[in-house]
């Protein structure tokens, strides 16, 4: 069995380690098809509009960038854990904006493993988008629930 294919509970993840969650490349289309259903803002949608407007250019939205974060979480780490559910994300924040062909690349840090009576284990991580220059561009704090082991 490889060592990817071994689920994680939450008593393995060791506090200060650091997860590569590898990298995704914007597409235009991707990007504005995302904020035509849910942000349909000019900023993201209309390229003539958006280059007269504060960021010169589309940019990304706030919405679109954390759900390349998630995903990017869930393909490098979520997918080998036992997770139960996410309690919260906080200190969300855009750091840079985001624009097509760039290409955003994941880290996942281990924070904070608490462990319960309730055999489960509250798992809280930092995690950031970084650009090609590797400028912080989205970062979070997210907490999760992880089944402890059998």
């Amino acid at each position: 069995m490889d060592v990817m294919d071994e689920v994680k509970y939450a008593e393995d993840l060791m506090v200060g380690d650091v997860i590569d969650l590898g990298s995704h490349t914007v597409g235009e289309s991707e990007m504005v098809d995302f904020s035509t259903v849910w942000d349909p803002q000019d900023s993201h949608l209309d390229a003539e509009a958006a280059a007269d407007g504060y960021f010169g250019g589309l940019i990304a939205s706030g919405m679109y960038t954390t759900a390349v974060y998630q995903r990017l979480a869930v393909l490098g780490a979520y997918r080998h854990w036992s997770v139960i559910g996410a309690r919260g994300l906080r200190d969300v924040r855009f750091l840079r904006p985001v624009r097509p062909g760039d290409v955003l690349t994941g880290l996942l840090v281990i924070d904070e493993v608490e462990l319960d009576d309730r055999g489960r284990g509250l798992v809280t991580t930092t995690g950031q988008l970084a650009d090609a220059q590797g400028r912080a561009v989205f970062s979070l704090l997210t907490e999760l629930y992880l089944h402890r082991r059998p």
